[in-house]
């Protein structure tokens, strides 16, 4: 039991310090960070990067635009893919007026007609 009270109580005091080290490591980067963020030749290159972006969004967004609606086109041209019927049984009319049934969602089922 005393063994694990003394692991207990280390398991603390490491916390504790390393916490304490950490926070001081995070604070220190941090202000790193600040520093280097509010450089005036990083400022000058932000700038630029935001004026460049903003030069080139209305473009970019047209080209966006035309390549949604080239797919928008070839997608609604395109023949709808077959879906398979999950469940039941359905009759419906065939061209030549009988009645086609289709069971259990198998995409080769029987089709008989009444004009046989």
């Amino acid at each position: 039991m005393k063994g694990k009270i003394l692991f207990v109580a280390g398991l603390g005091i490491g916390y504790v310090l390393g916490t304490r080290a950490g926070r001081e490591q995070y604070e220190r980067l941090k202000a790193q960070a600040a520093r280097l963020w509010n450089d005036p030749r990083v400022q000058k290159q932000v700038d630029a990067v935001e004026e460049f972006v903003k030069d080139k969004a209305p473009d970019v967004a047209e080209f966006v635009t035309d390549g949604a609606k080239k797919v928008v086109s070839q997608v609604s041209n395109r023949k709808a893919p077959t879906r398979s019927r999950s469940a039941g049984t359905r009759s419906s009319t065939t061209r030549s007026g009988g009645t086609r049934s289709t069971g259990s969602g198998s995409r080769g089922g029987s089709t008989s007609t009444a004009n046989d």
